[in-house]
């Protein structure tokens, strides 16, 4: 086995461990831009800029991977989103 299979044997391994879930915001007809930003700085710790191109994002592609994670630090997160009337679910 040359030592570029074993590095890519090791990174598969590796990423089969550490399943990232993400947490998929939706389009609704009923929140502001203004709102999902604010929400995503508070439950997703992003920054402005980063919230407002999820926000556009979402609202031109219907959705949106706003966070990747381990499920269990992602599921209060996504429930914050959803208590501020958001859409989204982890995938």
């Amino acid at each position: 086995m040359s030592t570029q299979e074993e590095v890519k044997e090791e990174v598969s391994t590796l990423e089969d461990v550490q399943k990232n879930n993400e947490i998929v915001l939706y389009n609704d007809e009923v929140n502001t831009f203004d709102h999902v930003i604010e929400t995503l700085i508070f439950a997703c710790d992003h920054t402005a800029e980063q919230a407002e191109q999820c926000s556009i994002i979402v609202h031109y592609k219907g959705k949106c991977t706003v966070k990747t994670g381990q499920y269990e630090e992602l599921k209060p997160r996504c429930s914050k989103l959803l208590e501020a009337g958001l859409s989204a679910e982890i995938i």
